[in-house]
């Protein structure tokens, strides 16, 4: 009874406002506040849902690291094997680099105070080093060379001596250069590998779109960041190797210009001994005759 009687009045209430606009009106507002009732209601209740819901909770580098996809994880980690590999070398090739130039250093402080090449190699016997190495090997050269001297001259054994020299100047430049090409080949490919994993990345957050059917930033943003990481870290593997391959390719060439006084000093006291080694032998044989 209670539905018909509703019914009943609604109907007279519609034919009421049929015959009058003011109430027809009214009745209007009415039936618009109660149809959007519902949809203000679910509005609400969307606009009241937390950002947790949307947003991950931890957006800190490691948030995003642990967040991340596998191949965009295995990025990162070689970039960051990558960055460990370039400071290992920082510290081995420093210390190295300024023990062989301290060496070689006092190598030519006793090369130039000696008058011949064995004060030079008794000056220089103690010590280890590029220096020792080339007056120890051209007294090895002057002493196995000894006969073919008197009767040939010492021109040849100039020309031994120099290849000899030459040879381990060579070598020495290559020890100290061990270890820079890992820093060249850091400096040009981490960033394209930093850029592969962001292009990965990116990928996976358009396919996330396309899955949840919305371009809301507070969705996007996350796997995008996430992927832009990378790139970041391709950028921080990238500059100091390419900083650090520059400086000691600079300290390897003025070692190289070091290597090439000394083996010049060797080379005057050989030519010195061997002078003065003709002048006895004139002064020998002016005294036979």
């Amino acid at each position: 009874m209670d539905g018909e009687s509703r019914r009943g009045d609604s109907m007279r209430i519609g034919d009421s406002a049929h015959h009058n606009p003011v109430l027809r009106k009214s009745v209007g507002r009415v039936r618009a506040s109660v149809t959007a009732t519902p949809l203000l209601l679910i509005a609400g209740r969307a606009m009241a849902q937390p950002a947790d819901a949307v947003l991950p909770h931890d957006l800190s580098p490691w948030g995003m690291f642990m967040a991340a996809d596998i191949v965009v994880k295995t990025v990162m980690v070689g970039l960051l094997c990558a960055s460990v590999l370039t400071c290992t070398i920082w510290l081995v090739k420093v210390f190295e680099i300024a023990v062989a130039r301290l060496r070689l250093r006092r190598a030519l402080g006793a090369m130039a105070a000696a008058r011949n090449l064995s004060d030079a190699q008794a000056a220089l016997e103690p010590f280890r080093g590029a220096g020792p190495s080339l007056v120890r090997a051209a007294a090895d050269e002057m002493t196995i060379s000894a006969d073919a001297v008197e009767h040939a001259g010492g021109v040849g054994l100039k020309e031994r001596v120099t290849s000899r020299l030459s040879r381990l100047e060579a070598q020495a430049g290559r020890q100290l250069s061990r270890g820079t090409g890992l820093l060249a080949t850091i400096g040009s490919t981490a960033p394209f590998v930093g850029l592969f994993g962001t292009v990965w990345g990116i990928m996976n957050a358009f396919v996330g779109i396309a899955e949840t059917q919305t371009t809301n930033l507070a969705v996007v943003a996350p796997g995008i960041a996430e992927a832009l990481l990378a790139t970041a870290l391709g950028l921080f593997a990238a500059i100091p190797a390419v900083v650090l391959y520059n400086a000691f390719a600079r300290s390897v060439t003025g070692y190289r210009h070091m290597l090439a006084d000394a083996s010049a000093a060797v080379e005057r006291l050989v030519s010195r001994d061997l002078d003065r080694r003709a002048a006895a032998l004139v002064q020998t044989h002016r005294a036979t005759e």
